[in-house]
C-alpha cells in the first residue's frame, strides 16, 4: 500500500502520520458501524442477516488492527483506532434508529383512561391490553401494546398529545406468540427499507 502512494507522489511521512492514521480510522468506523447493527439483527432473530455482517465486520477488522501492527510506533495509528472505534459506534446507533426493524413492547401508565388513544389504536390496527392497577398513589390504567418500532415515534406523539403526564416504557422485543406470522412479514420489507433509507 505504501508503495502505492508513493507512486502517486505521496511521500513516506505523509503516509505514516496523515494517510495511514485516515485509513484506520475509517475502517473502524465501518466495522464498529457494522457490529452496532449485527448485534441489532441478533437481537431480532434475523438468521440470515447477521453472520454476513459478522463477517465483513471482521474482515475488516483484521485490516485494521493488521495497519496498527505495521505502524505500531506511530501514535497517530492508535488515535485514529480509538476515534474511529467512537465515531462508528455513533454512526452505527443512527443508522438502527433510522432504519427502526423489530418490534417493541410500550407500557402507558396514567391515572384516568384514555379513550381517545384506545380508538387511535382500533383505527391503526394496534394490537392491546388495557387493564386497570394499582399504582403507589391509587388505582391506575395500564396499557399495553406491541407494535412495528417504524410507528413507535407517532405512537408516542399521540399519548402525549392525549396525556402530556403519562408514563410509559419501551423496550425490545425479540419474539411474540405469533413469530413464524410476523417475522416473514418483516423480511421482504428489509431489502427495501435499507435502499430506501440510503437514498435519502
Amino acid at each position: 500500500m505504501e508503495e502505492f502512494f508513493s507512486s502517486i507522489g505521496i511521500d513516506n511521512e505523509i503516509f505514516s502520520y496523515v494517510v495511514m492514521p485516515l485509513l484506520i480510522f475509517f475502517a473502524r468506523v465501518c466495522d464498529v458501524s457494522i457490529n452496532t447493527l449485527r448485534i441489532m439483527f441478533v437481537l431480532n432473530g434475523k438468521k440470515n442477516v447477521a453472520p454476513i455482517l459478522g463477517f465483513f465486520e471482521a474482515l475488516i477488522w483484521l485490516l485494521a488492527i493488521g495497519q496498527i501492527f505495521q505502524n505500531i510506533d506511530n501514535p497517530m495509528s492508535y488515535l485514529a483506532y480509538a476515534g474511529g472505534f467512537g465515531a462508528g459506534t455513533y454512526i452505527g446507533m443512527v443508522i438502527e434508529e433510522k432504519l427502526a426493524l423489530g418490534r417493541v413492547l410500550v407500557r402507558v401508565i396514567t391515572k384516568d383512561p384514555m379513550p381517545e388513544l384506545i380508538d387511535f389504536m382500533k383505527e391503526r390496527d394496534f394490537r392491546f391490553t388495557n387493564v386497570g392497577a394499582e399504582g403507589r398513589y391509587g388505582k391506575v390504567n395500564l396499557l399495553f401494546t406491541v407494535m412495528k418500532r417504524d410507528v413507535l415515534k407517532e405512537y408516542i406523539a399521540k399519548v402525549k398529545e392525549v396525556n402530556d403526564k403519562a408514563f410509559y416504557t419501551i423496550e425490545s422485543v425479540k419474539r411474540i406468540s405469533e413469530d413464524d406470522f410476523n417475522v416473514m412479514e418483516d423480511r421482504p420489507r428489509f431489502t427495501a427499507k435499507v435502499f430506501n433509507r440510503v437514498r435519502k
